[in-house]
Formats: structure tokens, sequence, C-alpha cells
């Protein structure tokens, strides 16, 4: 059937195509984990060097943030808050699960289309907004929110405009997540390609199945509370006001609820699409198949069951926290399965150290020092010791950095030619690699050394407190370090435009990958496939184990 080209501006702005809204979430994030990465250099000059005038930056800044260069406390505080806000709301989810959900799902299944392309559509419109609401409390006279990404009340429920506008911006947030969530699970429920069983799914989609899940059952309750705090901030109730008989705790309950299972949605998907990617490169079928599949269920129900760890020091009777402490403790049992699975996958593969690959090693590793430091805090004595401390602060960035970036990062380089239809440079790819995982480290680890020795996170001048002076220099190295991380990103943005435009045509399945997206054209074209494919076996499956000669794309027949 011919397909009446439509124009430019319903192709590519306001489309209902999945691969252009994939993309779209892509170039949006990639964006504003930018925003997020300039903030927290703001944030570390001032924990390195507090007092003294920021180069640069100081002059693009109004007096009610800066004065003279300096940074005033009560912009550092709303500097943190909406540093972690753009990374985990506008950066690390949407690219995880708008953005290679959007593109992949319907490709990896064998579908034409989402279920519902115009709620995508609406999902994408109603997400681009809501960064640009939050980043407006900026504009205030009393700035943006300073409550931190936990809006934790009464000051959250009594903070000026600025919060208000973090509110909304979550809300909008929380409605496209929603979207995006029943799209997926009804896509994937009713528009598998014939033979597309549920074991035949690949890993990525397998996770972003069950991520979607996740969000659905999750995001409704964020939403809410939000919505409850706003009629406090605006309409006078009092749901989280001790003044009029409500209960700040309420909160912590509602946000938490949905935030632990957050950490998942923020995971899953890259421990599918690193999965993948593993397998590909390692010329071998991804070890215990099923064992991964039940893994990633087992880790989003524990997710849902764990929320109190977060509030150990809140006051809640000990037999609870005991029991929300074993059910955090188990989590690491398929976490284990999954890390284990992927060094089997590896183990005598055939490896080849693309770019893609790198990152996705990089991801596995990361992610046993971020779920490693994890388990320390499950344990009640422990955490009230570290809790709020920049212990804490390195094993979120282990976890979601290390974890979640790298692996978004890994998924850039494996899908950009089927995104595209041009291949990136493999030594900008390996450069920005090796700076990356260098500074990463070197900025992220020393925060545990910190944390030990009781520096407090959300602390405007370290120096001020007289026992963890001794500690500044490792301030000093991290904020080097993370400039350096921050500069390491330039490889990527110079690749990205250079390889959009100037790169060399891809051919349609570089890799040799084994799933049904590389059997579609590069880029595919309005449908993904020219005739209904017909799969005939799984991505990991061998006729013959070890030959790679039989590693055919999916639906060959």
């Amino acid at each position: 059937m011919e397909h009446k080209e439509p124009s430019f501006i319903r192709k590519y702005i306001f489309s209902t195509d999945h691969k252009v809204i994939g993309i779209q979430f892509l170039f949006t994030t990639l964006f504003f984990f930018m925003i997020g990465g300039i903030l927290a250099l703001l944030l570390r000059w001032q924990l390195g060097f507090p007092g003294k005038p920021m180069p640069i930056f100081g002059a693009l800044f109004p007096n009610n943030m800066m004065v003279g260069g300096i940074m005033l406390p009560e912009f550092y505080n709303a500097l943190f808050t909406i540093h972690a806000s753009v990374m985990i709301f506008f950066a690390i989810i949407p690219i995880l699960v708008g953005a290679f959900g959007n593109f992949v799902i319907p490709l990896q299944i064998g579908a034409h289309d989402m279920a519902f392309p115009r709620l995508n559509m609406v999902s994408y419109w109603c997400f681009f907004p809501a960064p640009a609401i939050v980043l407006a409390g900026f504009l205030t006279e009393s700035g943006a929110a300073a409550t931190g990404w936990t809006a934790y009340p009464p000051l959250s429920a009594i903070e000026p405009v600025g919060q208000t506008f973090w509110i909304v911006g979550v809300i909008f947030v929380g409605m496209s997540s929603i979207m995006g969530a029943i799209n997926y699970i009804a896509t994937i429920l009713n528009l598998r390609s014939p033979g597309m069983s549920f074991f035949r799914m690949p890993m990525t989609t397998w996770a972003i199945f069950i991520t979607s899940i996740l969000s659905l059952l999750a995001t409704p309750v964020l939403t809410s509370a939000l919505i409850m705090l706003l009629f406090d901030r605006l309409l006078g109730t009092h749901f989280f006001l001790a003044e009029g008989g409500g209960h700040a705790l309420l909160w912590q309950h509602l946000f938490w609820f949905y935030s632990h299972p957050a950490v998942y949605i923020m995971i899953l998907p890259a421990m599918g699409m690193v999965s993948d990617v593993i397998s590909t490169f390692s010329r071998k079928p991804l070890f215990g198949y099923h064992a991964m599949v039940f893994a990633i269920a087992a880790i989003a129900f524990l997710g849902f069951i764990v929320w109190g760890h977060h509030m150990f020091q809140s006051g809640m009777n000990p037999n609870v926290g005991t029991t929300f402490m074993l059910a955090t403790m188990l989590i690491a049992v398929p976490s284990a399965i999954k890390t284990f699975n992927w060094l089997g996958t590896m183990w005598r593969g055939t490896i080849r150290f693309t770019p893609a690959m790198l990152n996705a090693i990089a991801f596995v590793s990361m992610f046993v020092i971020g779920g490693l430091s994890g388990i320390f805090m499950a344990s009640t004595s422990v955490d009230i010791f570290i809790h709020d401390t920049y212990f804490i602060v390195g094993h979120i960035h282990y976890v979601l950095f290390g974890g979640s970036m790298f692996a978004a990062f890994a998924g850039i380089y494996y899908w950009f030619p089927k995104m595209f239809g041009r291949n990136m440079n493999e030594l900008l790819g390996k450069i920005h690699f090796i700076g990356t995982f260098i500074f990463f480290n070197l900025t992220f680890f020393p925060m545990h050394i910190l944390g030990i020795g009781g520096h407090m996170r959300r602390i405007y001048d370290p120096t001020q407190y007289a026992h963890l002076q001794h500690l500044q220099p490792i301030n000093v190295f991290i904020t080097i370090s993370s400039f350096l991380l921050g500069l390491a990103q330039l490889p990527l943005i110079i690749n990205l435009i250079k390889s959009l435009f100037w790169g060399p045509r891809a051919e349609r399945n570089p890799w040799e990958s084994n799933t049904l997206e590389w059997t579609a054209p590069s880029p595919p074209p309005h449908g993904n496939f020219e005739t209904v494919p017909v799969v005939y076996r799984g991505p990991y499956e061998y006729s013959v184990p070890g030959r790679e000669k039989d590693w055919y794309p999916q639906g060959e027949q």
C-alpha cells in the first residue's frame, strides 16, 4: 500500500511514528543531560572552592543567585534540587524508556508501529514542556525549588513559587510516563509478529515490558501525592502539614512507594539493553535467558516492598525496619543472577570491544560496585550511620550514572546505525568511553570515603565544619575530576554531530546481530518492514552452538 508523504511538521515534529518519537526523546534527554551536568559542575565548584568567584558562570546569573560571582546559599540549595530532578526525571528515565523503548520495541517484536500512535505523540509533548516549567523557577524572584528532589514537607509545602513550578513539571512527566507505559504494554501484548512468543522476545523488550508494568502501578501514586502537595500549597489543605492535622511522614511513604521502584525504572531497561549488546559482541547466545527474565521480574516485584529502607531514621517500629532490611537484601539474589549470567555470556566468547560493548561492560562493573554499597545501606545499623552522607551520593551515582548512563551510551553506539543509517566513529567512541570511565570513578568513588568520614550531603560550605576540614582536599580532587568528566563528554557530542551528517552509510545489520530490528532497512521506513516478518527461532538460539555462521538474523528462512 502506497504511503502518502506527510509535511515536514507532521513528519518530524508532531509525528506519530514511533521511530521519530524515540529520536525526539533521545535528543531532548541528551540536551537535559548536558544541562544537569552543568548544574553539577556549579555544585562541585562551590564544594571544592567555597567562597571563591566562579569563572564564566558568575556573570550568567542575577544577583539573587550570585554576588560578585560568589554563590549564595539559597542558590546552592536550588542547584542540588534541580540537578537531581533534571537527571532523574528529564534525562535517565526518558532516555531509557522514552527514547530506546519507543524506537526499539516495535522493531524487535516485528510490529509496524506502537499500538496507540497518537497517544505516543501526546506522551512526548506532555514530557517536552516539563523541564522548561521546572527550570523556569530560576526566573522567579525567590528562585527555583530548593527542597531536594525528594521535596519533603513541611518545607516543600511552604517554599516560594519555584516549588510550585517543580510540582507541576513533575506531574507532567508522570502523565507522560503513564501514557508511555500503557502504550508499551499494549504493543507487546498485541502486536508481536507471527512466531514471536514471549520467550522469544529479546531482553530489551522484556525489560521495558516489565518496567512499564512497574511504572503503570507506581507513577499514579507519586502523581496523587504531588497533587495533594499542590493543594496544600495553593488551596489551604493540610495533607502533609501538622498544624492542620496532616502527616509529613505520609509524603515519605507515598514518595518512596514510587521512588524506590523508580530506581528500577531507571535500571531495568539498562539491564535489558546491556544483555542484547553483550550477547551480540560476545558472539554467543545470552547465558541463562529464562533466568534473566525471571530475575528482572523478581527485581521489579521486590522493588515494590522495600520502600521503607529510605525511612529507617523516621522512627518506624524496629520489627518493620527489619522486614524492609531483609527484603532489601533479598534483591541482591536476582541482581547476582543477572551479573553472573552476563559474565557467563562473555566467558569464552569471541568478544569485539566496540564502544557499545565497552560501555556495556562498564555498566556491569559499575552496577556491581553500586549494588555492593547498597547492601551496606540495607542494614539498619549501618544506614543510621551513613544516612544523608556522601556515601549515599556515591552509591546513587554508581547505580544511575555508572549504571544507567553507561547503558544509555552503549545503546546510542549500538542502535545509532539503525536510527540514522550511518555509522559512528569508533575511535571517538573509545576516547569518549575511556575518559568517561576514568573520570567517573575518580569523581564518585572518593565520595564513599567522604561519607564514612561523616561528610553530610546538601551542605553549602564544608570548610565551616571542624570535623570536615581535613577532608577538603578530597573535595577539591572530586571537583577537578568532575570538570574533566564533563570535558570527556565532548567526543560524544562531536561524534554524534559528525556521524549524523557525514558518517559512512550503515549496512542493514552492521553488527551481525540476531534480533529482529536488524532485518529492517537502516533507517527503517514507514511501517518498518517490507513484509511482515515471521520468526522461526529466538534471538539467543543457535542451530549448532559455537558456529558463528549460524548467527542468522531472526526470521530468516
